[in-house]
């Protein structure tokens, strides 16, 4: 249950301001259409999060638990330090064609989602927790808690949202896995 609750509080803290959610406020407030862009959101995620879950767990047997450790607490605090720096993202680029506003998103998180923060994050918590399942949808659902709300919300909420405040909360949290982790005051 801790892989489940550590990866689903991580992940929603770590996607506010994130891109992605910037591309969900950005799809709902151009198309309207909620359901196909949440639906969308949820199949990129599984899909992206299961590879880098099981990309995280591969990596656990080909190294040492020492240097494990240390990449592991590296990686969180390099993920805290990115977390800081605010994303943008161009609404140019969110034009459906003829595969509808489902397929956009879905292919618009599942690349967005390459090589970001939140996917990183799940490498490493996926090497870090024996259960891919549970991390997994911890991570998912952390990308729901940030991303649905703010389908709903749309544009309204996007300019008045303090997300600095948030992305200072989110480095914190990434910041005391990764020295938690470095001072081997937690498992790996």
């Amino acid at each position: 249950m801790e892989a489940f609750l550590v990866s689903s509080f991580a992940v929603t803290i770590g996607e506010i301001g994130d891109k992605t959610q910037l591309l969900a406020l950005l799809l709902a407030a151009r198309y309207r259409k909620p359901i196909p862009i949440i639906l969308g959101i949820l199949i990129a995620t599984l899909a992206n999060h299961l590879l880098a879950g099981l990309f995280g767990q591969w990596v656990v047997t080909q190294v040492s638990p020492e240097i494990l450790r240390w990449a592991l607490g590296l990686s969180f605090l390099a993920i805290a330090a990115w977390t800081l720096k605010p994303d943008e993202i161009d609404d140019q680029e969110l034009k459906t064609g003829k595969w509808g506003v489902f397929m956009l998103t879905l292919v618009s998180f599942f690349i967005a989602e390459i090589g970001d923060k939140t996917q990183l994050a799940t490498v490493a918590l996926a090497a870090k927790y024996s259960s891919l399942t549970l991390v997994v949808a911890g991570t998912t659902l952390g990308m729901l808690i940030a991303d649905v709300p703010a389908v709903f919300l749309g544009k309204v909420a996007s300019p008045n949202f303090p997300f600095h405040y948030v992305r200072w909360i989110a480095a914190l949290v990434f910041a005391i896995l990764g020295l938690l982790v470095l001072l081997n005051l937690a498992s790996v």
